[in-house]
């Protein structure tokens, strides 16, 4: 089982901009946290950072036949980006959507995502801990799913 995290622009400064709204968390130790759920559960991790939109969508593609989840956070991407809605829709794997605050409190035009009609869900508002639901969330994602193409097999041999 491996999971891919795509962190989109100025993720990077996490712990050093707008920490009233962010936290003072950085994403390394976000992704500590996370690799430490993984190892525990045996899952494979891959994490990657990126501020150009581009640079995430090619991210996306590539995880298509190398990953069996996506956790995302597009950030202001979250709004504008067709391009990752589309490239996210294109590769069919399940994806959940993060952000580290509640995207529905703050500014009017954060409240709509263009990412999440193409996502399994969307954790929003719960600060660095939404990774962590994020991490619960896939995992049963993939264990369900892997039991479903259990029981197809084995309908298709009787």
């Amino acid at each position: 089982m491996k999971i891919v995290v795509i962190q989109g622009p100025n993720l990077n400064m996490l712990g050093v901009r707008e920490q009233g709204i962010y936290g003072s968390m950085k994403l390394e130790d976000i992704h500590g946290q996370m690799n430490a759920f993984a190892q525990k559960d045996k899952i494979e991790i891959e994490f990657f950072q990126s501020n150009l939109e581009g640079e995430i969508v090619d991210r996306i593609q590539e995880c298509l036949g190398d990953a069996d989840g996506i956790i995302i956070n597009p950030a202001a991407y979250t709004h504008t980006s067709i391009a990752i809605r589309d490239a996210i829709a294109a590769v069919q794997i399940p994806t959940i959507e993060v952000h580290l605050s509640n995207i529905y409190q703050r500014e009017e035009f954060r409240h709509k995502s263009l990412i999440a009609p193409v996502c399994a869900g969307q954790i929003a508002g719960m600060g660095p801990f939404s990774y962590h639901l994020a991490m619960v969330g896939m995992k049963q994602i993939l264990v369900e799913l892997a039991a479903l193409r259990e029981h197809k097999a084995k309908a298709q041999q009787a």
